[in-house]
């Protein structure tokens, strides 16, 4: 073979392997840790920490404020990543979002979640480094309070609008990722990736890492199977329990602290002059106003798993709009299914089969409650807190429908998910105005004709707060 006919067939090679490489991984979780155990592979004897600059360097995540915390990725040792390797690394890992409201550097998780690979792998990075346990510099800065601050200085102030969510083209093999709402500088996908980094980078700091693989890290926190008592059995620290661990993990207004670090650090890298006075108080109250809505929308409320994520049919007619804020709350079960769903796959299949239920057979417009807990550790979004539900008949238009999937008669729900809507909804729908501080709790049955919720589910409720007997 002449050298021109080598050099050819090695750049067709090249782009073969690169064309596979896109072909075979998608933005989903596990195969993003396929891709790490792949890093891994080519430098079998390689710690965590040193993987982690290997990938950093792969996607390009090696700014001046990175680099401060956790040096130069351009140092990193051991191999080149494979080119088509290192572009599908950099695609997965690189954040942003189009014009065209579409997020990129997120993958979907087993659990339905969509997370932002880059402060996920900077806070594991950064705890890897640390030398003792509970402490880690930069931990804070790198997954969380750069990006908070950016937003508090956005206009209109991020206090205002925050999130969005989003949903994919495809649950099975997932490429393009679209927001549902307005354009924000800070998203869902990047708070569930910087809660993700910071309670993992915490975990695995000052502790010894030798034996210790990435890709099996992230799989036992990103994969773990859970069993028919749902979260109630299952361990600390898993991805399903990203809120509730980075609650335990920081107080807000140690976040607060740390947004204002971060504004000025980075002010010092451009050379700019250290705030006064006047400036440096105008921005705590920025930051404080917007860490008040974060606090609300991800450490009180509980994650929803948005309509199109468990694929919901579209609303047949014009919905309704409520008019807020409501003064009831009803309990349900669902009765069929009667069993709870413990994973993100049954508990879509389920709400679906709901849906069809009370559109084809019932004739009803939409599934008919407001939302529906499964015992995989969150809420569905069924018609949501704007749209009048078919859940209580005579009372839709006063109060939410809130159902729990699964026959309750003689058992009860999961222990955790009676949380997330006695704890944790209710309280959501309080602070966001969309029920009466008052607000008064019933079973299906204290206003119909029905056994519903379950005797063994009712008699649980009557002991929460705000439980309240029917008023002649």
């Amino acid at each position: 073979m002449d050298t021109g006919s080598w050099r050819l067939s090695l750049a067709l090679a090249v782009v073969l392997v690169s064309t596979l490489t896109e072909a075979v991984f998608s933005q989903h979780m596990d195969d993003f840790i396929q891709a790490v155990k792949q890093v891994e592979d080519q430098d079998p004897g390689a710690a965590p920490a040193a993987v982690l600059k290997r990938l950093r360097r792969a996607a390009g995540l090696n700014d001046a404020f990175i680099q401060h915390f956790l040096g130069d990725a351009q140092d990193a040792t051991g191999p080149e990543v494979e080119a088509g390797l290192s572009d599908y690394i950099s695609k997965a890992v690189r954040h942003g979002v189009s014009k065209e409201a579409r997020e990129g550097g997120v993958v979907l998780t087993s659990d339905g979640t969509t997370v932002a690979l880059g402060p996920l792998l900077l806070g594991i990075e950064a705890g890897f480094l640390s030398k003792s346990s509970g402490r880690v510099r930069g931990l804070y800065q790198l997954t969380l309070a750069k990006d908070l601050g950016l937003s508090a200085r956005h206009s209109p102030p991020l206090a205002q609008r925050l999130g969005p969510d989003g949903c994919w083209d495809s649950l099975t093999s997932p490429r393009v990722f679209t927001l549902l709402d307005a354009l924000s500088p800070l998203t869902t996908a990047q708070v569930n990736g910087g809660m993700d980094g910071a309670v993992l980078g915490m975990e695995v700091s000052g502790k010894p890492s030798r034996g210790l693989k990435l890709s099996s890290f992230l799989t036992e926190y990103y994969c773990h199977q859970l069993d028919h008592k749902g979260l109630d059995g299952a361990p600390r620290l898993i991805s399903r329990r990203r809120r509730e661990n980075f609650r335990e993990l920081v107080a807000p207004v140690v976040l607060v602290r740390q947004v204002v670090k971060s504004v000025e650090l980075q002010r010092r890298m451009k050379g700019r002059s250290k705030m006064e006075a006047k400036e440096k108080k105008h921005l705590m109250d920025v930051v404080k106003d917007t860490m008040e809505k974060f606090v609300r929308t991800y450490m009180d409320c509980p994650p929803i798993i948005p309509r199109c994520m468990w694929g919901a049919e579209p609303y047949r007619g014009t919905p309704t709009n409520l008019t807020l804020p409501l003064s009831f709350l009803y309990i349900h079960h669902t009765h069929t299914p009667s069993q709870p769903c413990v994973t993100f796959q049954q508990c879509s299949a389920d709400m679906r089969s709901m849906q069809r239920f009370h559109q084809d057979d019932r004739g009803w417009d939409d599934i008919g409650y407001s939302f529906v807990a499964g015992s995989d550790g969150y809420i569905y979004e069924g018609r949501g807190w704007c749209w009048r539900g078919a859940h209580t008949l005579g009372h839709n238009s006063i109060g939410y429908g809130v159902s729990f999937i699964g026959d309750y008669v003689t058992n009860l729900p999961s222990q955790h998910s009676m949380g997330l809507v006695r704890d944790q909804l209710a309280s959501c729908a309080v602070g966001g105005g969309r029920l009466v501080p008052d607000f008064v709790l019933q079973g299906h049955r204290q206003v119909v004709n029905t056994s519903c919720p379950g005797d063994a589910l009712y008699d649980e409720i009557q002991d929460w707060k705000h439980f309240g007997e029917v008023k002649k």
